[in-house]
């Protein structure tokens, strides 16, 4: 009895430490919430697109790349970017807000060093991918703005995955592979987006939740 006493005590320091030692390597107070959170944006954020766009051109609101460079298409063009800056904000807040919500709830530090190579990791590839694709739209070619958001998205998790929960790499390798797939099919791009970066974050979300905060 006294043996298996010690084996159960040296067990759990053994796991308090690897506790202590992921908490100092990795950001673990991301949370499933904000993933579920930017995945509901998005999909009203597309939801939103696809009826202008449907209004604008009529049938299904696919827009091939010869509608797109109509000049009557500037207005359009314009609500679109407006609409996906305010989605990509209120994603960001709403993301924040639950991420420091687990972060508080687990008495742990929302910026420290590790958070700050995390973001520092994630920015990298995303500044990358903004700087290509403003020149994208500079040049009309809104039909890749789509699959170049989804493989920038999916390479920024990828590399920040070193400091943070590793579940987040498969969420960037399906989201690399969706934007691959995209650029065959570019009449398709708000759909793509749609999944990318509407239902692929709610999975991700609710998986993430279920695993590792439906019992804190």
């Amino acid at each position: 009895m006294e043996r298996d006493s010690q084996a159960s005590q040296s067990l759990e320091a053994l796991q308090d430490i690897k506790r202590m030692m992921e908490r100092s390597s990795r950001f673990i107070s991301l949370s499933g919430l904000s993933g579920l959170s930017a995945g509901i944006c998005a999909l009203v954020g597309a939801w939103i697109a696809h009826g202008w766009m449907q209004a604008y051109y009529g049938g299904d609101g696919i827009v091939t790349k010869e509608g797109y460079r109509l000049p009557e298409a500037h207005g359009l063009k314009e609500r679109l970017i407006l609409l996906a800056a305010g989605i990509l904000a209120a994603a960001l807040l709403s993301s924040m807000w639950f991420t420091w919500r687990k972060a508080r709830r687990n008495h742990l530090p929302v910026w420290d060093h590790t958070s700050r190579k995390l973001v520092i990791n994630i920015l990298i590839p995303l500044a990358a991918g903004g700087f290509f694709v403003l020149g994208l739209l500079d040049h009309a070619e809104w039909d890749s703005v789509a699959p170049a958001c989804l493989v920038f998205y999916g390479l920024a998790l990828v590399n920040a995955s070193k400091y943070t929960l590793t579940d987040i790499r498969y969420l960037g390798f399906m989201e690399i592979a969706l934007g691959c797939i995209n650029m065959y099919y570019p009449a398709w791009g708000l759909y793509f987006w749609a999944v990318g970066f509407g239902a692929l974050h709610i999975v991700y979300g609710l998986f993430m939740w279920y695993k590792y905060e439906r019992n804190l």
